[in-house]
């Protein structure tokens, strides 16, 4: 829910509710960044989601630029197909700056060779290859959408229909009945339910970058650690083998008091 909404449920200020969420996202964000090491993740999948921070990139006007973090923000996403665990996350704009830093993030998590595929955003090409070298599998599948149909304020809301898709090696052996982005699609998917903040058409977009990055960690922290996958049975962290057991929102609140 937004911010002003968890005021009215709860009963307390607004100024309580931002710091707990900055206490506990950037908590939930040294955490899993400590955690998600040498990771045994086979099947890689990458994708990156639209949101925006106080207006949206089309909006910013002269001026804006020296507001820090404001327009388009999209968060790149990783996850492991086998046991659901978002290892990496990185948040920017979607140019090549972005990707590096994000694979950069990415390679160091895992403990052997994995299958990646992402789709079809050239910025990956060099991102990849700069941070994995040749010791990956790695291919594109790049998706072809056909008009969508219906007059304008219809196709506002209605999503184009899909014709088919194209696979792709880059580089390696990847298995091709593995090349897909449906898991880390459906990954992003959640996130929008999870936060209001990325409601298509929304008036509960984030106010400040800050807020948005704390925002995200406490999702993934939520949705690695506390959430039951329906797929497995358990949560992704205890799949993957980092933890022992379903998180509870207490444990999940009080790691702020590890950043005091």
């Amino acid at each position: 829910m937004g911010i002003n909404a968890a005021c009215r449920v709860t009963g307390v200020s607004k100024t309580a509710v931002l710091k707990l969420l900055a206490d506990v996202g950037e908590a939930c964000a040294a955490y899993q960044d400590r955690v998600m090491r040498n990771l045994r993740c086979k099947r890689l999948q990458c994708d990156e989601i639209w949101s925006f921070v106080a207006k949206k990139e089309k909006n910013i006007r002269t001026g804006d630029e020296k507001l820090h973090g404001y327009g388009d923000a999209w968060t790149w996403t990783a996850i492991d197909a086998d046991t659901k665990l978002i290892p990496s996350w990185f948040v920017g704009p979607r140019n090549s700056d972005s990707a590096k830093e994000f694979m950069d993030d990415l390679a160091p998590r895992l403990a052997g060779r994995v299958q990646l595929t992402t789709d079809g955003l050239k910025a990956y090409l060099k991102a990849v290859e700069g941070a994995f070298g040749s010791e990956i599998d790695y291919a594109m599948l790049v998706k072809i959408y056909g008009p969508a149909h219906g007059n304008l304020e219809e196709r506002r809301y209605s999503p184009a229909e899909r014709c088919g898709s194209v696979k792709g090696t880059v580089c390696g052996n990847p298995d091709e009945k593995h090349v897909s982005t449906s898991h880390v699609e459906r990954a992003n998917l959640t996130m929008r339910m999870h936060m209001r903040r990325f409601t298509r058409l929304t008036n509960g977009h984030s106010k400040k970058l800050e807020n948005h990055m704390h925002a995200i960690a406490l999702n993934f922290m939520f949705y690695n650690f506390r959430k039951i996958h329906s797929s497995l049975r358990v949560t992704p962290a205890m799949e993957a083998g980092i933890d022992d057991h379903v998180w509870t929102m207490e444990e999940v609140v009080m790691m702020a008091d590890t950043m005091n």
